[in-house]
């Protein structure tokens, strides 16, 4: 069996992302990733190049996109020999996508690989009801017209109503809002503190821009050129005055502030062998060194988001490193409390020990080193298009910094978290 190898970042690209229906309201997920796609190919001269494998994926698709991997990366213009793989994740898909493509390059069965998703909350699929859509298939294959007639009579005016997608858990009925809210009570998390995360991502998503460190990650797309979700001008005052988005009462803290919006766009990544970075003449930024995945029983155990604080330690342990260990954490805001919840349990004793199986606490973090470039609130979470943009943006803190390591942790969707250590 061949040597492990290691795998290289080579950079990413992105489109801006913006808050749904407002730049992209007419645009679908084929044109956003086409766009990031043809970012990506331009900037490291790929136009008719063969990449081994695409891997990509959106959560909200439609299913004239259903091999949406080989189809956009043909019209980005890669070789049409290259591979188009779909996958699904929630929130994880693009990181994911990464694990997929760099485990394959470890191995040796592939040089070189893409890993993207995108995501939009404007250009929906409309479910039909099950009635409609029966009765319409049907309808195809019905010959005499009273068999068609039959058919159309037996509608009813509620089957003809659609059924828009809801971002809900199938098994509680609750969207990702009231499941944080509750963590958040839980872990005691107060309004102020997931303000001032939100204030920091805003802030430092604004100076990232004005110092141009996003100039060569974000490529410009249907004319817009900058993340319209920043608001550089937003004061702690502000965030204060908004009422609670989820839990009504007086209990509530989160806000539409204080949350990531529906927000519409696509991202991607390249990965390759050190072999390959060498022969097409591509700078390595950092490396992919450690993944996890885990996934916790939130029906009847656990908070809905709190996957990553049981992914992240045991990633840390196969690493043979402390939680401290790093210069950078890139931690997926999909809500304020959901970060600090995370940070909080990896502080608690209790929880590292009854839940983690761990001797001590993993102890606290330098807030001064979480999301430095902006996070989810400010940039925007396309859903499936999150992990690539921070698989990137990982990578190039990881050089500029001329070395060190940067943990990524991402909350998905179904009681699941991804994490993985970029390094160099």
């Amino acid at each position: 069996m061949s040597e492990v190898r290691r795998v290289a970042i080579v950079g990413g690209s992105r489109i801006p992302f913006c808050r749904s229906v407002s730049k992209y309201a007419k645009i679908g997920n084929f044109e956003m990733m086409t766009g990031a796609l043809k970012g990506l190919v331009d900037k490291f001269d790929l136009s008719n190049k063969r990449v081994d494998e695409v891997v990509l994926g959106a959560v909200l698709k439609r299913s004239k996109d259903f091999s949406m991997a080989r189809e956009t990366l043909i019209e980005a213009g890669l070789n049409p020999s290259t591979v188009g793989i779909d996958i699904q994740q929630a929130c994880g898909t693009s990181l994911q996508a990464a694990f997929m493509i760099a485990n394959k390059i470890a191995l040796g069965q592939i040089e070189a690989g893409i890993a993207a998703g995108c995501d939009t909350s404007s250009d929906v699929p409309i479910e039909l009801s099950k009635n409609l859509s029966d009765t319409l298939v049907g309808l195809s294959k019905a010959r005499a017209m009273g068999q068609r007639l039959g058919l159309i009579g037996s509608l009813r005016p509620k089957d003809i109503v659609p059924k828009l997608p809801a971002i809900k858990e199938p098994r509680t009925n609750l969207s990702m809002g009231d499941h944080c809210e509750l963590m958040a009570q839980q872990w005691q998390i107060p309004r102020e503190e997931q303000d001032q995360l939100a204030f920091n991502s805003h802030q430092n998503a604004a100076k990232a821009y004005e110092e141009g460190f996003m100039d060569d990650l974000v490529c410009e797309f249907q004319g817009v050129k900058v993340d319209n979700n920043m608001r550089a001008d937003t004061s702690l005052e502000k965030l204060a005055k908004l009422r609670p988005a989820f839990e009504r009462s007086e209990k509530g803290t989160l806000t539409a502030a204080n949350s990531t919006p529906l927000t519409d766009g696509a991202a991607a990544t390249l990965l390759c062998s050190e072999e390959y970075a060498k022969e097409n003449g591509l700078e390595v930024l950092a490396y992919l060194t450690f993944t996890q995945t885990a996934a916790v029983d939130f029906i009847n155990d656990e908070g809905l988001l709190m996957a990553p604080a049981y992914a992240v330690p045991r990633m840390l342990q196969r690493a043979g490193i402390s939680l401290q260990d790093f210069d950078f954490y890139e931690i997926h805001e999909a809500f304020a409390a959901q970060v600090l919840c995370t940070l909080k349990a990896w502080e608690s004793e209790d929880f590292c020990k009854n839940k983690l199986g761990l001797d001590k606490a993993l102890g606290s973090i330098d807030m001064n080193k979480l999301n430095i470039k902006g996070g989810s609130i400010a940039v925007g979470h396309p859903f499936a298009a999150t992990g690539a943009r921070i698989l990137a943006q990982a990578a190039k803190l990881v050089h500029q910094n001329n070395g060190g390591r940067a943990l990524i942790s991402i909350c998905t969707a179904g009681g699941m978290g991804v994490s993985a250590i970029v390094e160099r």
